[in-house]
This record gives C-alpha cells, sequence and structure tokens, in this order.
C-alpha cells in the first residue's frame, strides 16, 4: 500500500476528522448489535422460538401420521 501524501495540515486533519467519524460509526454499530443481541436473549424471545419450533414438529409429526394412515 502506497502511503498517501499531505501538501497541508488542513488535509490531514479532514483525514483524521473522518477516521474519528468512521470510528464512532464503528463503536455505534456494536452497541446497536449488542443491544439486539440481549434482546434476542430475553426469555419471552427464547419462549416463543421454542414454542413456534414445537408446533411447527407436532403439524409435521401429525400431517405424517395422517397421510400414512391415508396411504394403508
Amino acid at each position: 500500500m502506497i502511503p498517501k501524501r499531505y501538501n497541508s495540515f488542513d488535509e490531514i486533519d479532514n483525514d483524521l476528522q473522518i477516521l474519528s467519524l468512521q470510528k464512532q460509526i464503528y463503536k455505534e454499530r456494536i452497541k446497536l448489535s449488542v443491544r439486539n443481541s440481549k434482546n434476542s436473549l430475553k426469555s419471552v424471545n427464547i419462549k416463543n422460538e421454542l414454542k413456534g419450533l414445537l408446533q411447527n414438529q407436532l403439524l409435521t409429526f401429525v400431517s405424517d401420521k395422517i397421510l400414512n394412515q391415508l396411504k394403508k
């Protein structure tokens, strides 16, 4: 990678400000990701996901049983 050449301190300051803003954006993205992860791990959300999974499995099981009975 070729280092960037600056012609003035203003250019350096401008790039430093851009880097600082990018750093703040990345920090906020991380905070948002952590917040979303915490929310998804709450017991209510886990309970609802398990409930949906069990309902799906039960529906599949019952439909398979019914189809097997109809085939006989």
